[in-house]
């Protein structure tokens, strides 16, 4: 018979086991309590299983997969040129650092731009594959560098480094596209500007043109020489006052001196000059002489007297027809001409008559040079607003031609800058081959399974001395103070 049948178990006493139990199962057994070994052996096989099951299975039906790696940097110095064309104009273009500007990151633009949906469709279409089959790339920034680091997955070496390179060709081509298109926007606004610079210069130019037809000017210059011929003009007028007033001065005290203007001086001239009439004078002095003679002889009745007086009239009358016919002045000028220029008075008579023609041909030329001067100034006066107008044409038309060379230049030089929005990137490092699975990874999944079974066996020993250690802790005296 059992004890149990002898003694039969009261409420109370049930009541306790089942507290003893409750407690044992907290607080543990006894370190020498080997009846719990089964339990911790079985929680041991169970957590063993439930931790390298799930491992193995992953080993087993997870499929090989393979990383290829690539990266790009991007040059951090930028790049500047000018040209400079004599009489034409100067052109500079300037791509500044990619890094210049703190607002925009240009390794930020790539990334995007690496994980576009068009980059990732035309790298699958390359492939021959489809978009979903080819997966997105993994990038990181490497930070304080301008490297771009990229990660591309696939089922063998070959095809995880075929999809790098086809996404990198498929990057550049679309970079070269997107440069192409800014270069070509930035030419058609070019055209524009040129063709707006162009009809400005036309119609400058037209204008000038129909300035220069309207008042005969062809430039500023030409105004400045006709200004300058007519300054030297004025100035020439003056001196020809001066030396008329000067020969008029010189003429008139001669003339004082002489006592007979000119044009007589010049008949007197012209008198003794002929020999008919300078015969035909000594003969009238002879018979002058013979009348003196006879007048101190005879009478002014005496017969020889009388023949001598006839003589001598008769050879002055001659000699007056004479003079008239050389010098063709009246009987009575004639009369009133210097009759003995001989000696300094000769020489007198022809310096006034010398004197008297310079001062004609002075008279003459001055009046020309006013004539001219007149002349002149009503020319500066009509083309001075037009020289005005053609000056401020002309400054017109200088800037509209180098604005519109220099846009040209500009337009050729900035051909050359196509790194201004999407800067240099060069590949670094060519996509890798691997050499082996980067998943699953076996060791990394047989060291989590050590360390599991390593802390489920841990968890174990602690709780088979559980009992010892709290009861130790239990009994621990506290220290007063």
């Amino acid at each position: 018979m059992s004890l149990q049948a002898t003694f039969p178990l009261t409420g109370q006493d049930t009541e306790k086991a089942r507290i003893s139990m409750l407690r044992r199962a907290l607080v543990g057994g006894k370190l020498s309590d080997l009846g719990r070994l089964p339990r911790y052996l079985a929680f041991a096989l169970i957590g063993c299983g439930m931790i390298w099951l799930p491992i193995t299975g992953y080993l087993k039906a997870a499929p090989m997969t393979y990383r290829s790696n690539t990266s790009l940097i991007l040059p951090g110095s930028g790049a500047s040129a000018s040209l400079n064309l004599s009489g034409i104009g100067q052109a500079s273009s300037y791509a500044s650092s990619a890094f210049a500007s703190n607002a925009v990151s240009p390794t930020e633009t790539y990334k995007r731009l690496l994980s576009a949906d068009r980059i990732l469709v035309a790298a699958s279409e390359s492939l021959g594959i489809k978009r979903h089959q080819l997966g997105s790339p993994r990038i990181q920034l490497v930070d304080q560098t301008s490297l771009i680091h990229i990660e591309m997955t696939g089922s063998s070496p070959v095809e995880a480094q075929a999809k790098a390179d086809a996404i990198l060709t498929a990057f550049f081509k679309e970079l070269d596209a997107l440069r192409a298109d800014e270069l070509s926007a930035r030419e058609d606004s070019g055209l524009d500007a040129i063709s707006d610079y162009r009809a400005s210069v036309a119609s400058t130019r037209s204008e000038i043109s129909s300035l220069q037809g309207r008042s005969g000017l062809l430039s500023v210059a030409q105004y400045d020489a006709l200004l300058d011929r007519h300054l030297a003009l004025e100035a020439l007028v003056q001196d020809r006052a001066a030396l008329l007033s000067e020969k008029s001065a010189a003429v008139a005290g001669l003339e004082a001196q002489l006592g007979l203007d000119a044009q007589r001086a010049a008949a007197t001239l012209k008198l003794f000059a002929d020999s008919t009439y300078m015969t035909l004078l000594a003969e009238t002095s002879r018979f002058e002489a013979e009348l003196a003679e006879s007048n101190a002889h005879f009478g002014p009745r005496h017969p020889v007297v009388l023949a001598a007086s006839d003589s001598r009239n008769t050879a002055l009358d001659a000699a007056r027809r004479s003079a008239q016919a050389i010098t063709g002045l009246p009987a009575e000028e004639v009369a009133r001409l210097d009759l003995a220029p001989q000696g300094a008075r000769a020489e007198l008579l022809a310096h006034l008559v010398r004197t008297d023609a310079e001062r004609v041909g002075a008279v003459e030329e001055f009046a020309v040079l006013q004539t001219r001067l007149r002349d002149s100034q009503a020319d500066l006066t009509a083309k001075a607003t037009a020289a005005s107008e053609l000056q401020d044409l002309e400054r017109d038309f200088s800037v509209a031609e180098a604005v519109f060379a220099t846009a040209i230049a500009r337009a050729q030089s900035s051909k050359s800058d196509v790194y201004a929005s999407y800067p240099l990137v060069q590949v670094l490092e060519n996509p890798s081959l691997p050499d082996r699975p980067s998943s699953p990874n076996r060791k990394l999944a047989f060291a989590a399974g050590v360390a599991a079974t390593f802390m489920l066996i841990v968890s174990l020993v602690l709780g088979w001395v559980r009992l010892a250690v709290i009861t130790r802790l239990l009994n621990q005296p506290t220290k007063t103070s």
